[in-house]
């Protein structure tokens, strides 16, 4: 049997904002627990260097990160693995600590019981410097928001990479200087 091939994809080795949002803007990662597997995720896609993490914050309902994705993990993009990755882990935590809160992500589907993240994460590539810098305050200022308030400094908020850009404190040892791709 000939193996399948693949041709290089488009979105290899470019730089991008991404956001991902929970189904239904449900607030499921108001608690550590289900921020940390975030973390765990953009963590081992990076070990195993299949991303580039430049920035992210984890917000209460949706995500949003600069990365670069690299290569494949296995027969998906990075994109695919983190998203699917995440959903078994909150699945897995949820059937533990609030088998409720699951029932809200149930879906009618042969392929799948339960849907944690919208279809569809929004990805803008950042090909100039001013544009990708703009994202990045955007994306550090976000738990400041008036409706969020989840700090009142971007460094304060622990699920962010602001402190590595304002404070030169390296919390996450994945994070990689958007200031020297430009």
């Amino acid at each position: 049997m000939i193996p399948k091939t693949y041709d290089i994809p488009q979105w290899k080795g470019e730089i991008y904002f991404w956001t991902a949002t929970i189904n239904h803007w449900q607030h499921l990662l108001w608690g550590d627990v289900y921020k940390d597997i975030i973390i765990e995720s953009l963590e081992y896609l990076t070990n195993k260097q299949k991303i580039d993490v430049f920035g992210f914050v984890i917000m209460p309902n949706h995500i949003h990160t600069i990365w670069r994705p690299m290569e494949l993990n296995g027969n998906e993009t990075p994109q695919s693995s983190f998203l699917k990755y995440t959903a078994h882990e909150f699945k897995k935590k949820l059937l533990n600590l609030d088998r409720d809160k699951l029932e809200l992500f149930q879906v009618d589907s042969m392929k799948k019981s339960y849907e944690f993240w919208q279809r569809d994460p929004m990805a803008i590539p950042l090909f100039r410097k001013e544009v990708a810098f703009q994202k990045l305050d955007y994306t550090h200022y976000n738990p400041l928001a008036e409706h969020w308030q989840l700090s009142t400094d971007p460094c304060e908020y622990k699920y962010s990479s602001a402190r590595y850009y304002e404070c030169n404190e390296k919390s996450f040892p994945f994070l990689k200087d958007l200031r020297e791709e430009f």
